[in-house]
């Protein structure tokens, strides 16, 4: 029996996801499965480390992938900077923010917020002008 995947021609995506898959991910996942505890795992995460640090600029020992969505890393970074009583300002024009602002108050944070219209991109300007503040880059 012919499964309906075998069907599915390719196609270029443009949206925010899913994306298109490179092949070499394809060849790559056909690959054995390694416990996230192996030492051959901890080796290639190492190696893969060393590439961010090299393409980010940076020396940092703590440069690590996460896998997962881009609110996944804004989480993550959120969960291991934020204390409770600290001050967090988010900037809110989209879903984003507003799940920025949910993580950030369930970890106690004293949230300020700052709304914008949704979509475009908010500049240094905007920011400075709404804040009322004396901001610096």
């Amino acid at each position: 029996m012919k499964s309906l995947l075998e069907g599915i021609e390719e196609i270029l995506l443009m949206g925010p996801g899913p994306s298109c898959v490179p092949p070499e991910v394809y060849t790559a996942l056909s690959r054995k499965t390694l416990g996230h505890l192996d030492f051959y795992f901890l080796e290639i995460a190492e190696e893969l480390k060393e590439m961010l640090r090299r393409i980010m600029n940076t020396k940092n020992n703590l440069t690590i992938p996460i896998s997962g969505t881009g609110s996944a890393g804004m989480e993550a970074a959120f969960v291991n900077l934020v204390e409770p009583g600290d001050r967090v300002l988010i900037l809110l024009n989209g879903i984003f923010g507003m799940r920025m602002q949910d993580v950030t108050g369930r970890l106690g944070a004293k949230v300020d917020v700052l709304e914008f219209p949704w979509g475009p991109q908010l500049t240094w300007k905007q920011l400075k002008k709404r804040s009322g503040r004396n901001l610096t880059k």
